[in-house]
Formats: C-alpha cells, sequence, structure tokens
C-alpha cells in the first residue's frame, strides 16, 4: 500500500494496534504491573526489578538488549485504566510519541483481562511506509508482551 492508497479511513483503522490476553489474576496483582511504565520494554520477559530513572516527568526505562526508552505518565485510575506516552528516540519530530492505554476488566471467574490500544503511529513520520513498518513490529510486540504480562503475573510476579 502506498500513500496514493490510503485513505482517511484506512489510516484510521491502521494508526492504532489493539490487543488483550486473559489473566488469572486479580485487578490490583495485574494493575501493580501494568501501572509501570515501560514494562513492557523487554526481550519478552518482564524484569522484576527494572532499571527505571527519572528526568522530571518522564521516566526512562533501560533494558540490557533494547537500550533506553522513555515515558510520560498520562493517567493512572487504580485498578482499571493506566495511559503512557512512549516517547520514541527514532522518532524525534513526533514530540508526543504514541498513546498506550491498559485496561483491566474483571472477569466472573475471578480472572481480569488485560486489554492494550498503543494509537498515533501515523504521527511518528510523514512517511507512511515508516510508521506502518513501526506499527507492524507493535502488532507482533504486544502479542508477545501480553504474553509475558500473563506469564509474569501468574508465576506471583509485580
Amino acid at each position: 500500500m502506498d500513500d496514493a492508497t490510503n485513505t482517511t479511513a484506512e489510516t484510521s483503522e491502521l494508526d492504532s494496534v489493539a490487543r488483550q490476553i486473559d489473566i488469572d489474576a486479580s485487578p490490583d496483582r495485574v494493575w501493580d504491573l501494568v501501572a509501570r511504565p515501560g514494562w513492557y520494554v523487554n526481550d519478552g520477559t518482564i524484569a522484576a526489578e527494572p532499571e527505571l530513572r527519572q528526568e522530571g516527568e518522564v521516566t526512562i526505562v533501560t533494558d540490557p538488549e533494547l537500550g533506553e526508552s522513555r515515558f510520560l505518565t498520562v493517567r493512572l485510575d487504580k485498578p482499571r485504566y493506566a495511559a503512557f506516552r512512549w516517547l520514541h528516540a527514532r522518532y524525534p519530530e513526533a514530540s508526543g510519541g504514541t498513546l498506550v492505554e491498559f485496561w483491566i476488566d474483571e472477569r466472573e471467574d475471578g480472572g481480569v483481562t488485560l486489554r492494550v490500544l498503543e494509537s498515533g503511529f501515523s504521527c511518528l513520520s510523514e512517511d507512511t511506509a515508516v510508521w506502518l513498518e513501526e506499527r507492524e513490529d507493535h502488532d507482533r510486540g504486544w502479542l508477545q508482551e501480553l504474553a509475558a504480562a500473563k506469564a509474569h503475573v501468574e508465576a506471583g510476579g509485580s
């Protein structure tokens, strides 16, 4: 697909990634992970003690393999909703980054459904091919990260 074939509706649909997973844990247990900025920056295994530092309102997460990632906490509504701005270093012109939102929905069986929506990919670059590639990477990545969240929380991590 090239720029000429993208309609506004197609661009809007491609501008985000939505995923979800069921986790056998309480909302509070899942919240302990989800409320942590950048918990999803890893190689598929969530660090029990991540390397975090603050620069003003921005949290910097350092992963040994992936390097530094920057996050701005937008809203925390314990234990149901968390939102962060992922300030992508690869796209300095995109000062707002992508918006990463999490919802924790309690299920009748005692577990939760963790939903994620990452949006704003089209703001990362004026070149559609560039932001679509980033979106595709994140589309695959959220499958891995939600599976890691499930494994981590169900194994007793927070």
